[in-house]
Parts: C-alpha cells; structure tokens; sequence
C-alpha cells in the first residue's frame, strides 16, 4: 500500500476518510492549517501542521514523502460567509488549490480525488440532480468549487493530471464507532443543530421555511453518511490506482427528507422534547435538493450502506452524547 496525503484531514469528512484508509492498509499524511479541523481527529496516520497557502512548506513536504495520491478537503464551506467576504474562499478555495496542484506537477505525483459540492449545481432544473445538469452556482463558495473543477480538466489534459471529483450532498452523521464525528464552530449543519436543543445546548432549533412546494412546506435534502461518502474516496482511489479516466460523480442517496422530518428522527432516536421553531424562508435556499448517485454506484461501484435517517442520527447521536473536540 502507498501512502496518502490527506488535505484537510483534521476536518469533519477528511478525519472519517483518513481513518479509512488507515484500516485498509494504508500510511496516511494528514496536512491540516486546524483552522476548522481538530487535531484531536487525527488518530492513524501523522499530522503535519500546516497551510496550502504557502508554497514552500508545500515543496518541503512533497520532497518528504513520496506520495501515491492526494485528497484535498482543506476548504472553506460556509455559504454565506463566501457570500459576505468572497475574497477569502478564492484565496483559499482555488489559489490555494492552484498551490497544491502546482506541488504535485513539480513532484511527479498526478492522482488527487477532490471534495466538491451539489452547490455547483445551483438551482436544479430537476430533482434527483444528475452530473450532466447544467452548472450555475448561486454564491461564492459553489463558484470556487466549480472552478477547482474547471481547473483540474486542464491540467489533465496539460499534465496529465488523473482525478476524481466527487459532488456531496448533504454529509451527515458519525463514525459508527463513535471515534469520530462532527463539530464545527460555528454549527451550521441541521443534525448537529436539533441534536443541541434535543441535548439543551440551545433553547429551540429553527425552520426556515415551512411554505415551500413539498410534503410538509419544509425544505427536503438529500443526506448522505459521512463513512458512505469514505467507502466512495476509497473506491475512487482505487479507480484511479486500477487505470480509471478522470470523471466527476454525485454522491447522494437519492432520496430527500425535509427538515421537519430530521426533527421528529431526532425525537424518536433521543427521545426528547424540545422546541423547534418556524420562521420565515432564508434567501437562496432551493425547495429540494436531491441527487442521482447511479453513475457511481454504476462505475466505482458504490453502494450506500446507512440510508435510513433514524440510523444516520443515531450514529450522530452516539457522538454527540460524548463528543471529544
């Protein structure tokens, strides 16, 4: 087995793909600024502190290790913040992409699978969202992603360049085995955020939006298991180890719940009481977001192995109660 750098892996998605690999035979190196990561979710491989920005760390690095492939996560995620203060996510998102990308052409290394995003997508056109939909980001951090995207399509064809990149929708839940789990600062994501008033940490947790043209009014997303969306790096590594063509997928369950549904999951999977608020709709936020994983289930061979929400809130729930970081 080769040895992995791991670009933002003290991060939520990054730490449960970094311990992946570890179990599958792999030497990780996880490359972390810990701006949003934790150090305390590098648990298998070795930390190297550091940041993309700066090109010389980066060589230093590469001329260290000798690695077989790439997966980058270090990005910033937080859609109205990009909203807000653009500048910061081009500099990070894709200059330092263009930072990384340039240390590996200079170091022979030509493999990287790349966390991307269904925010590229914009306002679908239809549900379930499939790879070949038009692209129309609707803020900041969608159009970075999508410029990464963009990017590696001609280094491929300039240098070669072989990748993978894999389109998230909603990443949810935990490590099954409670070693790891999610936690940022500050919380955005909806799981965590009914698990806080379910656990007291906030008074009440709020709807945005109970007027939308679905079932219950509320928005409907597709949520997809953080160690679903690991089992799929790992397979696209070996995709790209096996000769595969660089390609782009979607990763999803292609089934949507609605807001008001995570709610009443996290009533049944905690039993508690507590306070959820209906408030008016925020600006930009789609009815329903749903995407269509068949292409790869189809060539990389995926298949989801926690669909149901009462299983994914549960596993978030087991690490919430005792949660580390």
């Amino acid at each position: 087995m080769g040895k992995i750098l791991v670009c933002g892996g003290a991060g939520y998605i990054g730490s449960h793909i970094n311990k992946m690999l570890h179990r599958q035979g792999y030497e990780t190196v996880v490359f972390d600024n810990l701006v949003y990561g934790h150090k305390e979710a590098v648990k298998w491989g070795e930390l190297v502190v550091g940041d993309l920005a700066d090109q010389k760390t980066l060589d230093d690095l590469f001329s260290r290790y000798d690695f077989d492939a790439v997966f980058h996560f270090a990005a910033y995620a937080y859609v109205g913040e990009s909203v807000d203060n653009p500048e910061k996510y081009y500099y990070n998102n894709v200059s330092n992409t263009l930072n990384l990308l340039h240390a590996m052409k200079e170091h022979g290394v030509n493999k990287i699978i790349f966390s991307s995003t269904c925010a590229t997508y914009g306002e679908p056109e239809r549900v379930p969202i499939t790879e070949d939909m038009p692209q129309n980001p609707i803020n900041p951090y969608g159009a970075t992603k999508l410029m990464v995207e963009r990017i590696f399509k001609d280094y491929s064809h300039a240098y070669g360049l072989q990748f993978v990149v894999l389109r998230y929708f909603n990443a949810a839940g935990a490590d099954p085995d409670g070693e790891i789990g999610e936690s940022h600062d500050p919380e955005t994501h909806i799981i965590p955020l009914v698990l806080d008033a379910a656990s007291g940490l906030r008074p009440d947790v709020k709807v945005f939006g109970t007027d939308y043209d679905t079932p219950d009014g509320s928005c409907v997303r597709d949520y997809i298991h953080v160690t679903d969306l690991a089992s799929a790096h790992l397979l696209a590594l070996t995709y790209l180890e096996n000769g595969g063509r660089s390609d782009f997928f979607n990763l999803g369950n292609e089934k949507g719940t609605s807001v008001l549904e995570v709610v009443e999951s996290v009533r049944r999977v905690t039993g508690r009481e507590f306070h959820a608020v209906l408030t008016d709709r925020r600006p930009g936020d789609p009815a329903k977001l749903v995407g269509a994983s068949s292409k790869a289930k189809e060539v990389l061979g995926w298949k989801p192995a926690f669909e149901d929400i009462d299983t994914i809130v549960s596993h978030a729930w087991k690490w919430h109660e005792k949660k580390e970081y």
